[in-house]
């Protein structure tokens, strides 16, 4: 084996650029398919921090009557608090939120929005509730930038905002935009308004009530509640997880062409190189190799093109992707309007077993098309060889 390798590096070494331009191609495929790999990994692990620091916490109980992709749900989503829970809310471990329905009108315009009740002083989100917490000539209300841009609302504008009690009786109010935050996930953002908590459950007149009970601490089991539902962080970030699957799948088919090509290159350069040393071949077999030998040594020559192409793509791949960890890869549209949580920037993530199992396949797959042309020499007749009739 040893024997094999070496004659196959002086082989591949003696090829001059036929040689240079696989390593080249292949390498550049361990470096494409390692860096889009880690920005999946490093989308994923942003949007899930991302929704953990804005959104769910380390968990949340929802009313079970609450569904946020039906608004008509939204007028029975709400009722009392666990007295199981009172204490947790007081120490600042849970916070609670009241989700209503409701109807903004920016310049005169009406625009369906959700009304979340949050309590100014709560330490679980990256929300600036803070900013709630003053005394002004109207309610005080935060909202998300991309809100403020559809709304053209800036802060200290004072918009007007109609919502219907539990007894079904419409009222309105002023609220004036205390503060405009930025976030990477646009269902804290777009169109949510925020105000205090005990000044929408006064407006409701449901006092002691919420929709949604967030955790700050996620733990892998909670006591069951009657009347809500339990919802662990797996399950409050499955949709990023079939997002990313699918998206995963999409980029399957492009390393697959992307190894196609560069397969192809392989195994054409095995065809010729078998076909131009028919003499060598014989040779080796009038020395004594068997032709299981000599295939093994056009398989290891084959094979050693992605052991090159591993080396080279590491002069060169490392410290542009050591480079992409650090800068991020900006995306070239709003990454808003995707309607996803995703940041505006990613930053991919590479880990060991993304690297080390990439660099396997890509091995395994080149041995396999290597060993493919090569098993022709077995039907090779050696006396015709040695004479360099081609066959």
């Amino acid at each position: 084996m040893k024997l094999a390798i070496k004659l196959a590096y002086r082989n591949l070494i003696g090829a001059g650029l036929r040689t240079w331009l696989n390593v080249i191609v292949l390498s550049f495929s361990f470096v494409v398919i390692i860096w889009m790999k880690g920005i999946m990994v490093g989308w994923d692990h942003q949007a899930k921090t991302d929704m953990k620091n804005w959104e769910i916490g380390g968990g949340q109980y929802w009313q079970k009557d609450y569904d946020p992709y039906d608004p008509f749900t939204l007028p029975e989503s709400h009722a009392a608090i666990p007295t199981a829970l009172i204490n947790e809310i007081s120490n600042g471990e849970i916070v609670p939120s009241l989700v209503v329905s409701g109807t903004i009108y920016p310049q005169g315009r009406m625009q369906s929005i959700a009304i979340v009740g949050m309590n100014p002083h709560q330490s679980i989100f990256m929300l600036p509730t803070e900013k709630m917490d003053t005394t002004t000539s109207a309610i005080p209300a935060i909202i998300g930038s991309v809100a403020s841009r559809n709304l053209k609302l800036n802060v200290s504008d004072y918009v007007t905002i109609r919502w219907r009690n539990v007894n079904g009786m419409f009222d309105a109010t002023d609220v004036i935009i205390t503060d405009i935050f930025s976030c990477n996930v646009p269902s804290v953002d777009v169109g949510k308004i925020y105000i205090p908590l005990e000044k929408l459950r006064e407006m409701m007149s449901l006092k002691g009530e919420a929709t949604i009970l967030t955790f700050r601490e996620e733990q892998s089991e909670r006591p069951e509640i009657a009347g809500w539902s339990y919802k662990n962080t797996a399950t409050l970030t499955q949709s990023v997880d079939e997002l990313i699957q699918t998206k995963t799948v999409g980029q399957s088919i492009f390393y697959a062409i992307l190894l196609l090509l560069a397969m192809l290159a392989i195994f054409d350069t095995q065809v010729l190189s078998i076909f131009r040393r028919q003499k060598e071949i014989g040779t080796y077999i009038a020395l004594g190799y068997t032709r299981k030998e000599v295939v093994g040594l056009f398989t290891v020559e084959g094979a050693m093109h992605s052991i090159l192409a591993a080396i080279v793509s590491a002069i060169y791949g490392l410290p542009f992707l050591i480079w992409m960890a650090k800068a991020g890869w900006t995306m070239p549209i709003e990454a808003s309007e995707f309607g996803m949580a995703m940041a505006q920037t990613l930053y991919p993530v590479y880990s060991a077993g993304l690297v080390i199992s990439t660099v396997l396949i890509i091995v395994l797959v080149t041995t396999v098309v290597s060993y493919w042309p090569s098993r022709k020499i077995a039907k090779m007749n050696p006396t015709e060889a040695l004479r360099g009739k081609l066959q």
